[in-house]
């Protein structure tokens, strides 16, 4: 399978982050820096985190062409602490301080979604429940944001609209109602797909039963309505819960039971994480 760094789409993306940063040129740097000053960098987590991106540094250099070194100090995912030197850099002074703004601006991105994911996955250790996040991404970002939900321990849910059927509020609407929605599916859809239904109230969960719904998305329940959905379902689907459940309540959603959680704010509420890059002479 291809890794989320080797995908057409991500060296599209740096591509289009390294144009409309360096646009006709570094200007600044061409005015002060003598172009065959060597210099060493060092990225810096400025708070405690989980590291998420890293390779991203080899990737970014070689898309921009550039002789220079990067190596990175902790592995992904790794839970680092503040003021710990999380990878080195080397080469021409130049092409360091083309290369800072936007290779700090992925690992902030990445390393953020990591850590507010950690968070989420530590509040429901010790339960069955998994974490996994949504559609709810960064435009463009959607494979390395999927990809930093993994670093953080989380799980992916779909990756687009053609990755598994998904059967929304407006999709109910639109064709009469919950059973139907999901009959109809269940005869146009690839049978390798899973079919998921979102449901409101119980009388929705009990039509989806009848279906014969792969996963039940419980959306904006209360706890006591989440845990009867899952008495009610006994395991002959997978339950999902949605809606807002933040880090004060995924706790206790997930001890009724239900199977997973996903939420939207890991991707499209994470802080950046707060990293620095210095940059020395070389000698």
């Amino acid at each position: 399978m291809l890794h989320p760094f080797d995908h057409p789409a991500v060296s599209r993306l740096i591509l289009l982050a390294l144009e409309e940063d360096l646009g006709r040129g570094d200007v600044t740097t061409l005015a002060t820096v003598p172009p065959d000053r060597e210099a060493a960098g060092r990225i810096t987590a400025k708070a405690d985190l989980t590291v998420a991106g890293l390779p991203l540094g080899e990737r970014i250099l070689k898309l921009l062409g550039a002789t220079a070194g990067f190596r990175a100090l902790v592995a992904e995912g790794s839970l680092v602490k503040r003021g710990e030197v999380v990878a080195e850099l080397w080469g021409k002074a130049a092409t360091l301080l083309v290369v800072e703004r936007t290779l700090l601006n992925f690992l902030q991105r990445l390393s953020g979604v990591a850590t507010l994911t950690r968070r989420f996955v530590d509040a429901v250790a010790g339960t069955s429940c998994k974490i996994i996040d949504t559609r709810k991404t960064l435009p463009g970002f959607r494979l390395l944001d999927k990809y930093a939900v993994t670093c953080g321990g989380g799980s992916n849910h779909r990756l687009g609209l053609d990755d598994g059927v998904l059967i929304k509020d407006n999709h109910i609407a639109l064709c009469g109602g919950v059973g139907e929605a999901v009959r109809r599916a269940r005869r146009h859809a690839s049978a390798l797909l899973r079919i998921e239904v979102e449901c409101t109230n119980l009388v929705e969960v009990q039509e989806a039963l009848e279906a014969r719904a792969d996963i039940i998305l419980l959306d904006n329940m209360t706890t006591p309505q989440i845990r009867e959905a899952v008495q009610l379902v006994r395991g002959r689907a997978l339950v999902e819960a949605s809606g807002n459940i933040n880090i004060e309540r995924v706790r206790e959603v997930a001890e009724t039971g239900v199977d997973f959680i996903s939420v939207g704010a890991l991707t499209h509420s994470a802080p950046a994480a707060d990293l620095s890059m210095t940059i020395t002479t070389r000698s």
